[in-house]
């Protein structure tokens, strides 16, 4: 798994959305090749992601590979055969894993709102919880409100690309299936709580 510092906050998702075509795409290459920078050369040398420059392509490519070695074999197998569902919040655990502060948010915004029976989202919750943040990690400070109004735009497209908040930014409530929760790695069994849901949905099978 990529390993990220843990004392500052990587905000390097100013690309794109939740990339869910491209990444299984990818997913299913890395099966084949079994190595990522060999993904990469593939990707790049026959322009797999469409992208019109190569900068594009690359900036990319980089980004989803970095949120799919995040997850465990069980997982990246599942990615590739699951259900569409299954493979967006597949993909909402890449992203949260690949950016702790977007995890955090997932469980202290997202959820508690989804458990305190307030379904709705708005703008303003990013803010508060961004300048929330920004008391304890001065990284935050240093971003230019442009960068800042990017990194919330992109964070509610991935939240509606994983179908976990509508066009109207109501929370849709998570289905976590029999499959993903047994795809999920034991020491990772907490990653269910970066999804709107109550704990008493999930239904864990022996393991």
């Amino acid at each position: 798994m990529l390993v990220i510092k843990k004392d500052q906050y990587s905000m390097a998702f100013t690309t794109g959305g939740l990339f869910y075509r491209e990444s299984v795409a990818l997913a299913m290459l890395f099966v084949e090749l079994n190595d990522w920078k060999k993904v990469r050369e593939t990707v790049l040398s026959e322009n797999l992601l469409q992208s019109r420059t190569l900068n594009t392509s690359k900036r990319q490519c980089r980004e989803i590979i970095s949120r799919l070695k995040t997850l465990d074999p069980k997982e990246l197998d599942l990615l590739i055969s699951g259900s569409t569902q299954e493979q967006k919040y597949l993909l909402w655990l890449a992203v949260c894993r690949r950016y702790r502060f977007i995890a955090e948010f997932a469980e202290e915004v997202l959820r508690e709102r989804y458990i305190g029976l307030k379904h709705n989202l708005q703008y303003d919750e990013f803010d508060f919880f961004f300048n929330k943040k920004s008391e304890w990690h001065p990284e935050l400070e240093e971003i230019t409100s442009t960068t800042r109004n990017k990194l919330r735009q992109v964070l509610f497209k991935i939240l509606r690309d994983a179908e976990l908040l509508t066009v109207r930014n109501t929370i849709n409530a998570s289905l976590l299936s029999q499959r993903l929760l047994a795809a999920i790695p034991r020491q990772c069994r907490k990653d269910v709580f970066l999804f709107p849901l109550f704990e008493s949905d999930l239904k864990w099978s022996a393991q």
